[in-house]
This record gives structure tokens, C-alpha cells and sequence, in this order.
């Protein structure tokens, strides 16, 4: 995983503060791979239960400021798909079948 340990505390830090209970987030994408080099991160964030979507989006907004916030302005790409939710989009199922967990929110 090319993450610092910097960088995985502010996930979860973010996570903590700005989603809600239940929420898992993931890291999936270039990132895990550690031969490679660059690329943004790619956030799978799962809220237990189905979001209305000014609800998705003013969390994912709130998310994705917080990250800036405390990592800077990194290249950032977050996929918000509630858990409870089947989705048959490639990029979802390979995220949650090959993603790595970075935080989650307690209840």
C-alpha cells in the first residue's frame, strides 16, 4: 500500500469527523500496488444505510474538504456506495473485493 502513515491517519481522522456511524472506507486502485508510482487515491467509502442524494453529496463534499484539509491538495477520488446496496459497476466490485480497509467509523 503506498500510503503513509501520515496520510492513513488523515482518512481516518476524516472519517471519523465527517461520515457517519458504520461507515467503512477503503483503499482500492493504483495505490495498492507498491511496484507502481503516482496515481490519485481512490476511496471506496460505505455508509451503513442509504443516503438521499443531497445527503450523499454534502457528506462527500464535507469528506473530501476535511482530506484537503489536513493532507493538502492531493488527488483525491471518492466512490460513496452504502453498504447495504448491491452494485454491479466493475470499479465497485473491484474495489470491494480488492480493497484494503482504512477506517471505520464506530457506532
Amino acid at each position: 500500500m503506498r500510503l503513509n502513515d501520515r496520510e492513513r491517519q488523515a482518512i481516518a481522522q476524516a472519517a471519523h469527523e465527517c461520515l457517519p456511524p458504520g461507515t467503512r472506507v477503503r483503499l482500492f486502485g493504483s495505490r495498492l500496488d507498491d511496484r507502481r508510482r503516482g496515481g490519485d487515491i481512490d476511496l471506496l467509502v460505505e455508509p451503513p444505510y442509504t443516503l438521499g442524494a443531497e445527503e450523499q453529496v454534502a457528506q462527500r463534499t464535507r469528506f473530501v474538504a476535511r482530506l484537503y484539509r489536513l493532507m493538502g491538495e492531493r488527488r483525491v477520488d471518492v466512490l460513496m456506495v452504502p453498504a447495504c446496496e448491491p452494485d454491479a459497476r466493475p470499479v465497485v466490485q473491484a474495489a470491494r473485493r480488492d480493497g484494503q480497509l482504512l477506517a471505520q467509523v464506530p457506532q
